[in-house]
């Protein structure tokens, strides 16, 4: 069976399709594993609490899931700290190529 790896970058609805494709290819196991990646503007968005991402968030929590967020883009950011209140917040370069190492096929949102 497929293992995903969902990288959400954009800061604006096209995140949203990429944390219900996640939130739902695990409640519906269409996929074996989902892993999801915050990478890029969506990381501030997300920092500053905003509620419709915040809501998948917490979906993809009740199911066993933490997103992993970009720790370099949010030290130049400046907003690591509020980061951590959503994901896991770590140097994703060598995790993303692990993953795809492991065999999980990318999706970009």
């Amino acid at each position: 069976m497929v293992k995903a790896l969902v990288i959400i970058s954009s800061g604006d609805e096209k995140a949203l399709t990429g944390f219900m494709w996640a939130t739902n290819a695990l409640k519906y196991g269409w996929v074996e594993d989902v892993e999801v990646i915050l990478f890029g503007p969506i990381e501030e968005a997300v920092a500053k609490g905003d509620e419709r991402l915040v809501h998948w968030i917490e979906e993809l929590r009740k199911l066993g899931k933490l997103p992993i967020a970009c720790k370099r883009l949010a030290e130049i950011g400046g907003f690591e700290t509020s980061l951590e209140n959503y994901a896991k917040v770590e140097y994703v370069g060598k995790i993303i190529a692990e993953y795809l190492e492991k065999g999980y096929v990318p999706m970009t949102f």
